[in-house]
């Protein structure tokens, strides 16, 4: 008799069927995709939900929802895994009713329901509002690079293709040659075709070249994609540059749920506001704070997110030159508000003088006369140039002091914002296989990254509340 557990015969029969419904335990994760989709208004949303008359009938927007949600939670985005897993996957079987759309439908669905799908994200970000779980609103904003479809050998700029637009010409010159000393030959004894065809290649390759030249060349941005025109050359880690989207997200320090996020294709400076603006319409309420690394710091970006009711903690990152330079920093300057004045590390005082428009920000300028900064003893560590040193304020900077007395009454808050919006970055990068989107075009990946987000979001409450209690919140 063998000593080991052995499974049923595949060919014995059963009087009644097991139920699908038998193999689906009630802690199964299944169970909370089925009642939240089912308890969405999909047309609300913006999903079609009247088949047309005539053709094939289609299938349910709720029925592509719950396997693209299922895929999402369980590292399973491509079509056509997904349709290969509607197929022989239990839990799908039992998720869908038995229904297993093919792969093109799957694909149609994603690509043609951006509005519906976004609109899910948020919902499920106002039913996590309605169980208050956003009460402390105060949230870390943070973008990172996801790789794009496109390889860095599709991407172009005007430095790139001048390299190759000079390898092709001197491959045409080089070839050129081989065919003079061909003709110098006897005509019989040579056979130039290879060649011959060489140059025509290059040739067109050289025309190739110089049309995506000057493409780029008007392209406002000075670089071009070719498989994802939308995806942009961008500096990741360190030096190291790949064709990437930078992804925009604001995440709540309180149970790190991502509530708002964007995809962009341009550097973190400048998001600050829009993101927050995005935060206070999913939450409702003006009263956030946010918080964010130096690569935000924006005078002009940090007071319009100040003016539109938030507060903001960004540190200013040193890039003055002054440590290299071995002169005093623009920090050992101390600004005397009731005055108006500067007070430099000589004791002496900084007067205003004159004002200035620079890069569209208006600049009030202070300084001492030259003659008794030539005097001042600590001049070499103070101005390399003859003339006196000189410090300009930005007119709204009274506002980012403000910000600046704010964040050293919080010393922790750099660490709370590192604590707290790199680790979804992070959990969905690895749900994805550390890989590239699968789509191309913000609209697409845009619906993509709504996709992963709803998949975290949804992951994140179950281990926040547990099952049971999340499928009686949204029943209720």
């Amino acid at each position: 008799m063998s000593r080991f557990i052995e499974g049923a015969s595949r060919t014995q029969a059963t009087l009644f069927p097991d139920r699908l419904d038998d193999y689906i335990t009630e802690e199964n994760t299944i169970r909370v995709i089925d009642a939240f989709i089912d308890s969405l208004d999909l047309s609300d949303l913006g999903f079609k939900t009247v088949s047309a008359e005539t053709g094939r009938p289609a299938y349910h927007p709720s029925t592509m929802l719950k396997l693209f949600l299922y895929g999402y939670l369980n590292r399973i985005q491509s079509s056509r895994r997904l349709e290969r897993e509607a197929g022989r996957n239990v839990e799908l079987m039992w998720l869908l009713g038995r229904l297993a759309p093919d792969f093109k439908t799957i694909a149609d669905f994603r690509k043609n329901n951006n509005k519906g799908i976004k609109n899910t994200c948020r919902s499920f970000i106002d039913l996590c509002r309605q169980m208050n779980m956003f009460t402390d609103a105060i949230v870390a904003i943070d973008g990172s690079k996801f790789k794009a479809v496109n390889s860095k050998e599709n991407n172009y700029t005007p430095k790139k293709l001048q390299f190759h637009i000079k390898r092709v010409e001197k491959h045409i010159d080089d070839y050129l040659k081989q065919l003079d000393v061909t003709d110098q030959k006897d005509a019989q004894a040579a056979d130039d075709t290879p060649i011959k065809d060489k140059i025509d290649w290059l040739k067109n390759r050289l025309v190739e070249l110089k049309i995506l030249e000057q493409e780029v060349n008007n392209h406002p941005e000075k670089q071009l994609s070719t498989i994802d025109p939308d995806s942009r050359l961008m500096k990741t880690k360190g030096m190291t540059r790949a064709v990437c989207y930078n992804v925009q997200s604001a995440v709540d320090t309180q149970h790190h749920l991502i509530i708002a996020h964007d995809v962009t294709n341009k550097p973190d400076r400048g998001q600050l506001c829009q993101m927050g603006k995005r935060v206070q319409s999913a939450l409702g309420k003006k009263a956030v704070t946010a918080i964010a690394d130096k690569g935000y710091y924006s005078g002009s970006d940090i007071k319009d997110t100040q003016d539109a009711g938030m507060t903001v903690l960004v540190p200013k990152g040193d890039t003055s030159g002054s440590d290299k330079k071995s002169i005093f920093n623009r920090s050992q300057f101390q600004y005397d508000a009731a005055k108006d004045v500067y007070i430099c590390p000589a004791n002496q005082t900084l007067t205003y003088r004159s004002s200035g428009v620079e890069k569209g920000m208006t600049m009030r300028r202070y300084s001492v006369s030259v003659m008794t900064c030539r005097a001042c003893t600590l001049k070499d560590q103070c101005s390399t140039g003859k003339a006196a040193r000189r410090i300009a304020r930005w007119e709204h900077q009274n506002q980012i002091d403000q910000m600046d007395a704010v964040m050293a009454d919080m010393p922790d808050s750099m660490l709370i914002r590192k604590q707290t919006v790199e680790h979804p970055f992070g959990t969905i990068k690895c749900w994805m296989g550390s890989t590239h989107f699968l789509t191309r075009g913000f609209k697409n990946v845009s619906t993509e990254m709504s996709l992963h987000v709803l998949a975290y979001n949804l992951r994140r409450m179950i281990s926040i509340l547990g099952q049971d209690k999340l499928i009686a919140a949204i029943a209720a």
